[in-house]
């Protein structure tokens, strides 16, 4: 057990657990309030993520930027991470034995953090969260309850990128973390 994120960051720094790390230019570990009520969880760092070791910084992190804005969600008062800390080659999903590998990484991250809600950014995220029964088409928008944590899944902004008429579930179901976090 961790007492701070930073603890935790440094052992990714130093993780050679998968052959993800043979390529890295960075680890992304996650970004954000540590305090924070909601956090967001994603599959992956992309090019960008890896140049900069921030997540959700390309094409995919300005369109949730942008829904952020809208709805008036200030990207510092949540905490951003990713199931994988470092870019899976061309972008691909992880891999079950890379997935495990940081898992153990975003646990932690989690229980530092304690946050109510958890947003699960696609089905990579959701399936290596709460369980390969799970799809994101079926369980999009829906709550699901485990160990204390709301959990909401909801489409990657990936997907929006290509396919722009998933924005308007991506929306609402951001708005209904907003209610859920004020209550």
């Amino acid at each position: 057990m961790y007492d701070t994120l930073e603890e935790i960051n440094e052992e990714v720094k130093n993780c050679r657990k998968c052959k993800l790390c043979n390529n890295r230019k960075n680890t992304v570990f996650g970004t954000g309030n540590p305090k924070c009520k909601i956090m967001f969880i994603g599959e992956g760092p992309g090019a960008d993520e890896d140049s900069t070791g921030i997540p959700f910084v390309g094409k995919a992190g300005k369109l949730m930027n942008q829904a952020f804005l809208s709805l008036g969600i200030e990207r510092n008062d949540v905490y951003i991470a990713n199931i994988v800390k470092c870019r899976p080659p061309n972008n691909r999903n992880p891999e079950k034995d890379e997935a495990k590998s940081c898992m153990d990484y975003l646990r932690n991250q989690v229980l530092v953090i304690k946050p109510k809600i958890i947003v699960l950014l696609g089905n990579v995220a959701l399936k290596n969260i709460l369980g390969e029964e799970y799809g994101i088409t079926k369980s999009r928008g829906k709550w699901i309850e485990k160990k204390g944590i709301l959990y909401m899944p909801t489409f990657h902004p990936a997907a929006l990128l290509r396919n722009e008429g998933l924005k308007i579930d991506f929306w609402n179901d951001l708005k209904l973390v907003l209610e859920e976090a004020k209550k």
